[in-house]
């Protein structure tokens, strides 16, 4: 059987959840191989990727890896490429993996397949393209299939695999260290679970009003453990920090659930949500765009409907 590499997320040691998910799908596809970039790797971190499928973990902990932008992640996993001649790349389809995708793509002279939120057999990919605009299946016809998958696009299941270890030594090219990293600002983490991996989303638009009445939104996602989003129309209004902004220039989330209060539903913001499992939307225009994608709707007044719906919640706790 084939191996298929999955490029891990992890930050500081600590494997994100999207890795998981890209292990699960790997197991469809082959023999899931995780390869292990830049410093943190430890006896826990490699007990988690077996413990849900790896049946090899590359590791390349060299801190080279991550001093440089993106390209000494392209040059490992050219050489991974070139020498164990696997199925498929996976990686997650964040800005900079996708980066890493598409230069992987041109090194290797293949196809690569981005925003993709399903795999099929036969390396046929569920693709939602056109700003999410139309959904298509793909797949790629030359050289190796690179796939950038959507977190949350695919469950987790654990199911144990060999993990067994291999370290790896890249010689990063002079070209690959024209831009380096010289300074890292750590972000504060709050209780709230990241954006782009949570499974439940709540997100304020422009219905909103300001930037006070965002303690709203912020108080029914608490109430569910939820992460917050905004719609562009509200963080260009100062009301809530651009990093937490969904749509077609802000993030990509495809959560469990995911409710969209005072927000109309343009297609910028649909791009960035519209493959959520179940959509619900708040918003007091009976014609808004954002009730023909949703699954459940409510017409009203999001400052009446949403402290019901967190009271309501706190009921059943």
């Amino acid at each position: 059987m084939s191996e298929v590499l999955v490029l891990v997320e992890h930050v500081d040691g600590q494997i994100k959840k999207v890795t998981l998910e890209l292990l699960t799908l790997a197991r469809r596809l082959g023999a899931p191989s995780a390869v292990w970039t830049g410093p943190g790797y430890s006896a826990e971190a490699k007990a988690r990727l077996a413990e849900h499928g790896a049946e090899k973990i590359y590791v390349a902990d060299s801190a080279d890896i991550t001093d440089y932008v993106v390209a000494p992640k392209v040059d490992l996993l050219a050489q991974l490429v070139s020498s164990v001649s696997p199925a498929a790349v996976l990686v997650a389809a964040t800005a900079e993996a996708k980066e890493i995708a598409g230069r992987l793509a041109v090194r290797t002279d293949s196809g690569v397949l981005t925003d993709v939120v399903g795999i099929e057999e036969g390396l046929v990919a569920d693709q939602s393209i056109f700003g999410g605009g139309v959904n298509v299946r793909a797949r790629v016809t030359k050289g190796l299939p690179i796939i950038a998958v959507r977190p949350n696009a695919s469950p987790v299941e654990a199911a144990a695999g060999a993990g067994a270890e291999e370290q790896v030594s890249v010689a990063v090219s002079d070209a690959s260290k024209t831009a380096r990293v010289v300074e890292r600002v750590k972000e504060e983490k709050g209780a709230r679970p990241e954006l782009t991996e949570a499974a439940i989303v709540v997100s304020g638009g422009r219905g909103v009003g300001s930037a006070e009445n965002f303690s709203l939104i912020e108080k029914l996602a608490d109430s569910l453990g939820a992460a917050v989003g905004a719609s562009r129309a509200a963080t260009d209004a100062g009301w809530y920090p651009h990093q937490f902004q969904v749509g077609q220039t802000g993030k990509t989330v495809s959560p469990q659930l995911y409710i969209a209060a005072g927000i109309s539903g343009a297609i910028q913001h649909r791009a960035g949500m519209q493959t959520a499992k179940t959509i619900v939307a708040v918003n007091k225009d009976p014609e808004a765009p954002i009730f023909e994608l949703a699954d459940f709707g409510v017409v009203g007044d999001l400052n009446q409907v949403v402290p019901q719906l967190t009271e309501e919640i706190a009921k059943r706790k």
